[in-house]
């Protein structure tokens, strides 16, 4: 069970724009939940030069083999140019939430 989940992460500049990403993502059951939190800070590299922003940052949590899926509607949504997209493994987690995330995930 685990080492199937992961936890996708992207940035926003918009809570609004994270919102839309949770209720697509959650509509379409390639995640079972996310948390939005912000505003933070970013400073990034960005067309050879380098950039502070204000972003609201969403943790999809998701199973890894929605993960192309996934992608493809974060990306239909997102109004970046180059959306941060990057998914980090579940090594271990409570068997009760685990068991939940699955319940609530389409299936294969």
């Amino acid at each position: 069970m685990v080492g199937e989940y992961i936890q996708v992460v992207t940035t926003t500049g918009k809570r609004e724009d994270a919102k839309k990403i949770a209720q697509k993502l959650l509509e379409k059951r390639l995640a079972g939940c996310v948390q939005i939190v912000g505003p933070i800070e970013s400073t990034y590299w960005w067309k050879g030069k380098v950039e502070t922003s204000e972003e609201w940052l969403c943790f999809i949590k998701s199973e890894k083999s929605l993960f192309s899926e996934l992608e493809k509607e974060i990306k239909e949504t997102h109004p970046y140019e180059t959306p941060e997209i990057v998914a980090f493994p579940i090594v271990d987690g409570s068997k009760n939430y685990l068991e939940w995330l699955k319940s609530e995930l389409k299936t294969g």
